[in-house]
């Protein structure tokens, strides 16, 4: 029996709280549309409190009510998780509001809703970027603040996120078997973040691209290939002595030593043929010319019989006379 009175009860007071709120969002009393505002954000009623602080800005404005419904409506849509909008919210009272006391931790929270805000590495990173910015123009502005201690450690957080995109992005293309773009990505990376926590990782990825590139390039790019290679391996080593990555490290430099010698071996019977198919090519081509020039020589001897000819019988016209004039007989 007395569970049902107490669901019944629970039941009043709902609609009772019901009641009030549609009274508050139809009133046009700024007074009770703040106070129970007020009411709902202090039961962190969020939605409820924010549907009514949404009607009182015009009604407020100019007044002492305006800084605290500005910066409850701020954090009612931080509680609420409407990170973009709250951060918004923070940051024009921190503009707005100069003289008020609350004025840095406006500027804090508004700093706070961008990192909350910031997406999976996976996704768009705009927001991460953006977020890191205005935690740094927090550390600028208060750089003695008690709030400050945190905010190198959440640019640190952020900033990982944005290293370990650019990670993955690099190694989709080691995974696609595509070494020339691995390696030239996971490069990037190193220029980009030159102080990030994932290096040894990075430099590990690329050896093993520029290891498949030397392994399985084309004949022309071959000897380069395998010396830039060895020359990685190298540094690898010396980087992270003592480490797994040394060890592949040691592991790749005797392999590509005896793929050199195999190709050096290989670059001299391939100098050979084609040295060989050369000499065959010029004999070829002496031949073909050898033939040219014997057709060459047989026209210009027949071109100069057939003027030799011609002019014996240029020579013929002249020696003999034109025949004698004839008459004829009339009849």
């Amino acid at each position: 029996m007395k569970k049902y009175i107490i669901i019944i009860l629970a039941f009043f007071v709902v609609v009772a709280c019901n009641k009030v709120q549609d009274q508050a969002m139809k009133s046009a009393d700024k007074a009770f549309i703040l106070k129970v505002a007020n009411e709902n954000f202090a039961k962190k009623k969020w939605k409820d409190a924010l549907a009514l602080y949404d009607r009182l800005p015009n009604l407020v404005a100019g007044t002492d009510d305006a800084p605290n419904v500005v910066f409850n409506s701020a954090y009612a849509n931080y509680y609420d998780k409407n990170y973009k909008l709250a951060g918004h919210q923070f940051k024009n009272f921190s503009v707005n509001f100069t003289d008020d006391p609350r004025k840095e931790e406006a500027a804090y929270m508004s700093a706070l809703c961008y990192y909350e805000g910031s997406m999976d590495y996976n996704l768009d990173q705009t927001s991460t970027e953006l977020a890191i910015n205005e935690l740094q123009d927090f550390l600028n502005s208060y750089p003695n603040s008690e709030r400050s201690k945190n905010i190198n450690q959440l640019i640190d957080e952020l900033s990982y996120k944005l290293e370990f995109k650019a990670y993955e992005n690099a190694r989709q293309y080691f995974k696609m078997a595509d070494y020339k773009a691995s390696n030239v990505t996971f490069e990037n990376v190193l220029n980009d973040f030159p102080a990030t926590k994932l290096r040894p990782k990075i430099t590990d990825y690329i050896m093993k691209s520029r290891y498949e590139l030397a392994i399985n390039s084309v004949y022309d790019l071959k000897a380069d290939r395998i010396e830039n290679a060895l020359a990685y391996t190298t540094t690898v080593e010396k980087e992270f002595p003592g480490t797994e990555y040394a060890k592949t490290a040691l592991k790749y430099r005797e392999n590509l030593k005896a793929e050199k010698e195999k190709f050096a071996k290989l670059k001299v019977e391939v100098e050979a043929k084609k040295a060989e198919l050369a000499k065959k090519q010029k004999i070829a081509l002496d031949k073909l010319n050898a033939d040219d020039t014997q057709k060459s020589q047989a026209k210009e001897q027949l071109k100069n019989e057939k003027k030799a000819n011609q002019i014996k019988r240029d020579s013929a016209k002249l020696v003999t006379p034109e025949p004698a004039a004839t008459f004829k007989i009339r009849r």
